[in-house]
């Protein structure tokens, strides 16, 4: 019986969420027209380092996954035996999370260096 409950629940509540999201944005549009704005026109702020972000996040994604592949393979001294997966796996998602982290600084950093430069 729970086993047909789980895809019910699923289907249900993407459907709750898809239909709360339109039935708001709608609402948003109409106060938008109550104050005399323009629904259509959004003010966004312009993203030059958009594609700089992302891609230093991936690098340093990937970095993270092949330090993690050296250290639990041994490379590094750290040989892990078959017992202990569960660290295996905290590895490589701390090393996935650590450079990620680190790509997101360096793009910060470099974005501050161009702005400072700029202004």
């Amino acid at each position: 019986m729970s086993g047909i409950l789980v895809p019910i629940t699923f289907f249900i509540c993407t459907f709750a969420m898809i239909f709360g999201i339109r039935y708001f944005s709608n609402k948003e549009k109409m106060a938008m027209i109550e104050r005399g704005i323009d629904p259509g026109v959004r003010k966004s702020t312009p993203q030059p380092f958009l594609s700089l972000k992302f891609g230093l996040l991936l690098v340093g994604l990937g970095l993270g996954l092949i330090v993690a592949l050296f250290a639990v393979r041994g490379i590094f001294g750290t040989n892990m035996n078959s017992g202990e997966r569960g660290q295996a796996v905290a590895m490589y998602f701390g090393c996935i999370g650590i450079f990620g982290g680190f790509g997101l600084i360096i793009s910060y950093i470099i974005e501050k260096k161009w702005l400072d430069k700029q202004g």
